[in-house]
């Protein structure tokens, strides 16, 4: 901030607004809530404008606690916890707890938009500067001795105005981005509901009805489908643990992407004398928990009970096939699950599950067809990441470019921030030296 455009003065964020803080009325008193004065926490922080509270207290409520009523147009910032740095703009006439500070700008020198602004941009340092204790927080006083670069009274408006609007686009790119993932999981669904359906190789099997055979089939037509072992009492005995043998979890499964290629336990000699290696290719079907969550084994493996393995019959199925027949049917699963805390489902449910399964030829072109429209579906996400992680760097960005004095044209015709200090702070000496005048009683006659 030394190298400041001409017409611009380093100040503090105590010598452009008054500062104040809220309270808490007491809640063992419910009379003193529920008035219809808005009170704000640091939760509510974060949108622009404020024009609505999750609650409201009561004027007896305002009038036994240490909060306040600010003016519209006051600037709240988050102190504590979390939330440090968050800001809005009070829409509303409000009241705050103790966790907000807030600031009532002084016209002359600045705008609740351009204070705002301000403080967005600082957000990071206002977090760093709340570091080191139990809980961080920074206060009113670490506030008010806060740089901040100002710009003529003028600029300052052309700053605001132009982080409006180029704000407001960066948060629709930001929206229609983020419409992005939700699409591409439908995608992803229709392209397992049409491959599991015959949807997908329909042009395939006009030039190879030699080959096309559906039938409505069981898991125990078309492999071996069995629980998972893991007899041992007490489960976190040390001994099971700790050995070259992986051992695959629901969590496991539920973060694989379908594929496991990573494991977060192994088991001993001890452990895998209680439990199964399963082969390489295993579908894995969570039946407890997490519900019909699946992924294909990369290596042999030992799971619990909560798991169930398929194991294919090669010459009547492949295993991508029947995990994609179990992902289209997973609502269906889930569905069988009885309504307690503790969600599950038992072998014989999905032993009684019938599906269509193609001949092993058609699941062939399907494997292949899948994967190479979950590959471009794979790269559409890649480039929404980047995009998405560009996105988030705008903000920032322009923030900083506008507090650098870079983002609007200087005017050498606007009053220099500096002599617009001094003039204020010269009218405050003035008004404290000027004497008082002497009144006389009038006579109450």
């Amino acid at each position: 901030m030394s190298d400041l455009p001409k017409g611009w003065t380093l100040s503090v964020l105590g010598k452009i607004a008054s500062w104040g803080s809220g309270g808490t009325p007491s809640r063992n008193n419910p009379s003193y809530y529920g008035g219809g004065i808005p009170w704000i926490k640091t939760g509510e922080l974060g949108q622009r404008i404020i024009i609505t509270t999750d609650e409201t207290i009561s004027q007896e409520g305002l009038n036994n606690s240490s909060a306040k009523l600010f003016p519209a147009g006051s600037v709240v910032i988050a102190m504590y916890g979390a939330t440090i740095g968050k800001t809005s703009i009070l829409g509303i006439e409000a009241t705050t707890n103790q966790a907000c500070a807030v600031g009532i700008p002084n016209k002359d020198l600045t705008s609740k938009e351009y204070l705002y602004y301000y403080l967005c941009s600082q957000k990071n340092s206002f977090v760093e500067a709340g570091k080191g204790g139990a809980q961080p927080n920074i206060s009113q006083s670490i506030i008010k001795e806060w740089s901040v670069p100002l710009a003529p009274l003028n600029e300052q408006k052309r700053i605001a105005d132009k982080l409006d609007t180029l704000l407001v686009r960066v948060d629709a790119c930001r929206e229609r981005l983020d419409r992005i993932p939700a699409i591409l999981k439908r995608f992803r669904q229709a392209v397992l509901v049409a491959a599991t359906s015959g949807k997908l190789t329909e042009d395939w099997q006009k030039i190879n009805s030699d080959k096309v055979k559906w039938e409505s089939v069981k898991f125990t037509d078309v492999g071996e489908l069995n629980r998972g072992k893991s007899k041992h009492r007490p489960r976190n005995d040390s001994r099971l643990y700790g050995g070259p043998y992986p051992f695959i979890q629901t969590g496991d499964i539920a973060q694989s992407g379908g594929i496991i290629i990573t494991h977060s336990q192994t088991y001993s000699e001890f452990g895998l004398a209680q439990s199964k290696l399963w082969p390489s290719g295993t579908v894995c079907i969570t039946i407890a928990a997490n519900i019909a969550d699946t992924a294909i084994l990369t290596y042999p493996a030992c799971f619990p009970d909560s798991v169930v393995g398929f194991i294919n019959n090669p010459e009547k199925c492949l295993p991508e096939f029947i995990k994609w027949s179990i992902d289209v049917m997973s609502k269906k699963i889930k569905s069988f699950a009885p309504a307690t805390a503790q969600k599950n489902i038992n072998l014989a449910i999905l032993n009684d599950l019938e599906f269509p399964c193609p001949s092993i030829d058609e699941q062939k072109e399907i494997v292949r067809r899948v994967e190479a429209l979950f590959a471009y579906a794979d790269r559409l996400e890649a480039r929404y990441t980047t995009a998405r992680t560009q996105v988030e760097k705008l903000t920032p960005a322009l923030l900083a470019k506008a507090f650098r004095g870079e983002l609007v044209p200087q005017n050498p015709s606007d009053e220099p921030a500096s002599v617009l200090l001094e003039r204020i702070r010269s009218s405050r000496a003035e008004s404290k030296i000027k004497p008082k005048p002497r009144h006389n009683h009038s006579s109450p006659c």
